[in-house]
């Protein structure tokens, strides 16, 4: 066996392994027990999609037809739907307070 498709987490890898073998490629997905290793951050690199030798040029080929759609496909997120813009401000209310409460002693 060969790795076919070297995915970003385990969930790619078997959104990546699903595709293939509803095209009739069999696939191992690799790296499962690598992911706790990492606790409940989302390992990168570790998960592999495994295909046999006969079947690597075709599975490659999807996998690089899945990449192509999967990345234009990406939706941008607004600014204040992201957590780093709550946090922003949370803590800019916070050094207010703060703040306050320290001119008023």
């Amino acid at each position: 066996m060969q790795i076919a498709y070297r995915a970003r987490d385990i969930t790619e890898a078997h959104i990546v392994a699903g595709l293939l073998e509803a095209n009739g490629i069999e696939t191992y997905v690799g790296g499962h027990y690598l992911q706790g290793a990492m606790g409940e951050i989302g390992a990168a690199g570790f998960s592999n999609v495994y295909v046999e030798d006969e079947d690597l040029y075709r599975a490659r080929q999807l996998a690089m037809e899945y990449e192509s759609t999967s990345r234009s496909d990406v939706v941008t997120e607004d600014d204040e739907d992201r957590p780093d813009f709550y946090a922003r401000w949370f803590l800019l209310v916070l050094v207010f307070l703060v703040l306050l409460l320290f001119n008023l002693h």
